[in-house]
C-alpha cells in the first residue's frame, strides 16, 4: 500500500539502511504521483473555466518587469502623444489583459467593421472600438512605423509605447449613430467621440505602466489571470460577474443572491476609472460593499475586486464589451440589470437584455444573466423582481441613486427596505465629510 501522509514511516524501527532507501524511494514516487494528480485536477479545474476570448491565452501587454526600466529609458525620447482619461483606461485595460486579444489601438478597417457589424476584420466578435485620437498638427508630424510614447494628458506620466501602423480620420457621427445609438452631445460617451482629435492613431501597444491602480487598490485591483487562480482557489467553475459603479444597495444584493444560486459564486467587480461627477469615489464604494459581503453573505460566495475601465454609458454596446471583459476574466456569466450601463433615458430598460439575442453563435462564451428589476414589495414583505411580484408600483419601494444622495445629504431616514444599516452609515460618513469641507473652504 503506498503512503498517504508524510508521518506513515516508523524510522525507529527501521533497521536496514538498503529498506530506508527503498522506502525513501518509494515515498519520493508518492509525492510526485500526488502532486502530478493535483497539476491534473487544477488543469481539469482551468479547463471549465470560460476560455479567454479570440480561443488563445490571456494577453496583456504590459512589459515584463525586468524590461519596462530600459523600456522607460527608450521612451523618454519619443515624441509623446498625450491621451484623454478614457484612452488611459483603455491602454491600462490592454496591460492587465482585460482587452484580450487586442494588442494594440485599432485601425480604420477594424474601427469601422466594429462600429458597423459588432466585428473585427477577421470576423472576432469585438462591440465597442478602441481607438486613440490626437490633433492634426501633432499627427503631422508622425509617420508610419514611428515609435511615439503615449503619456496622461494631464500629469505627463509615460504609460507606452505605440508603433504607429495607421493614420485615418474617422467619421464621429457614423460612430456615435452605431455604438450610442444618439448623436447627442449631452450624452457622455458621444461628448467623448465629438471631442476626440481630428486623427486616429493606430498601432500595436507596449504597456510600460498601470498607473496609480495597484498601489491605491492594493486588495482590489486583480488582473484576470489573478481573478481566475482566485476561482481555481474557491474551487469556482461557473462565476458570474457583477457591474457596479454605485455602492450596493439591498435589490443589488437580491441579483447578486440570485446569481449565487445558480453559478458557484459571484465577482462583484467595481469601475475604477473615472466616473460621472457625483458619482461616489471608489474607496467608499469598496467600503460599503465590503460591510454588505460581511453582514449579508455566505462566506466563500463572492469576491470583490475593481478594474480601471472608465464608463462609456453606451448601454446595451457597453454590456456586450462587459461580458467580453468578464470572459476574459474567468467568468461565465453576466449579471444584465435594468438599464445596464445606461445613462439618462437613451436606452430602453431592457435594451441591454435584448442585444444578446442578436448574437451569432461563437460570438461570446460569457453568458447574460438577464434579470428583471428588482425592489422590496411591501404586500410580498421582500425582495422581488418584475417577473415574480404581481403588485402594483404603490407597494415597491424604489429610490433613485439622486433619490438616495438628497436623503443622504439632507439626513432623511432612508428605508431599510432599500438599503442596509451598515451600507447607510458608510454613505451618511461620507456625505457629513463633504458637507463638512464645503463649509470649511466657504469659512
Amino acid at each position: 500500500m503506498l503512503p498517504q501522509d508524510d508521518n506513515i514511516f516508523d524510522f525507529d524501527n527501521i533497521i536496514d539502511s538498503n529498506e530506508v532507501k527503498l522506502l525513501l524511494k518509494v515515498y519520493a514516487h508518492q509525492r510526485e504521483w500526488r502532486a502530478n494528480v493535483q497539476f491534473l485536477m487544477e488543469e481539469e479545474a482551468v479547463s471549465k473555466l470560460v476560455g479567454p476570448h479570440g480561443g488563445g491565452g490571456l494577453k496583456a501587454l504590459l512589459a515584463p518587469r525586468a524590461e519596462r526600466a530600459e523600456q522607460l529609458v527608450r521612451a523618454r525620447g519619443l515624441l509623446k502623444v498625450p491621451m484623454t482619461s478614457r484612452e488611459i483606461s483603455d491602454v491600462l485595460m490592454m496591460a492587465m489583459g482585460a482587452y484580450t486579444p487586442l494588442d494594440g489601438f485599432m485601425g480604420k478597417a477594424n474601427w469601422r467593421r466594429v462600429c458597423l457589424d459588432m466585428k473585427l476584420k477577421n470576423g472576432l466578435f469585438w462591440p465597442i472600438p478602441i481607438t486613440l485620437s490626437c490633433n492634426k498638427q501633432l499627427a503631422d508630424s508622425i509617420h508610419v512605423g514611428q515609435e511615439v510614447a503615449l503619456v496622461d494628458g494631464e500629469s505627463d506620466e509615460i504609460l507606452a509605447i505605440l508603433e504607429v501602423s495607421e493614420k485615418y480620420v474617422a467619421d464621429k457621427l457614423l460612430e456615435c449613430e452605431q455604438v450610442y445609438r444618439t448623436t447627442d452631445a449631452a450624452h457622455p460617451g458621444v461628448q467623448k467621440v465629438l471631442e476626440q482629435g481630428e486623427i486616429n492613431l493606430a498601432g500595436q501597444v507596449i504597456c510600460l505602466s498601470e498607473g496609480e491602480y495597484p498601489a491605491k487598490y492594493p486588495e482590489l485591483y486583480i488582473r484576470p489571470a489573478q481573478a481566475r487562480a482566485m476561482f481555481l482557489e474557491n474551487g469556482w467553475s461557473s462565476v458570474a460577474a457583477f457591474q457596479t459603479r454605485n455602492p450596493m444597495q439591498r435589490a443589488h444584493e437580491y441579483l447578486v443572491k440570485i446569481a449565487i444560486e445558480v453559478t458557484d459564486g459571484v465577482f462583484i467587480h467595481q469601475v475604477l476609472g473615472k466616473l460621472k461627477p457625483g458619482d461616489i469615489p471608489a474607496e467608499v464604494r469598496t467600503g460599503a460593499i465590503q460591510a454588505m459581503i460581511d453582514n449579508y453573505f455566505v462566506p466563500g460566495t463572492v469576491i470583490q475586486a475593481g478594474y480601471p475601465i472608465e464608463m462609456r454609458y453606451a448601454g446595451p454596446r457597453e454590456a456586450l464589451l462587459h461580458a467580453l471583459i468578464r470572459q476574459n476574466y474567468g467568468c461565465s456569466h453576466l449579471i444584465v440589470g435594468r438599464d445596464h450601463a445606461g445613462v439618462g433615458d437613451y436606452y430602453g430598460p431592457f435594451d441591454a437584455h435584448h442585444i444578446f439575442d442578436t448574437l451569432w453563435d461563437g460570438a461570446l462564451e460569457t453568458r447574460a444573466l438577464k434579470i428583471d428589476i428588482t425592489f422590496f414589495c411591501r404586500r410580498c414583505y421582500g425582495m422581488a423582481t418584475g417577473k415574480t411580484c404581481p403588485h402594483d408600483e404603490s407597494e415597491r419601494i424604489h429610490i433613485s441613486g439622486t433619490e438616495q444622495r438628497a436623503m443622504l445629504v439632507s439626513g432623511e431616514d432612508i428605508p431599510l427596505e432599500f438599503a442596509r444599516p451598515e451600507v447607510i452609515s458608510i454613505l451618511r460618513n461620507y456625505y457629513a465629510g463633504l458637507a463638512e469641507s464645503r463649509g470649511s473652504s466657504i469659512g
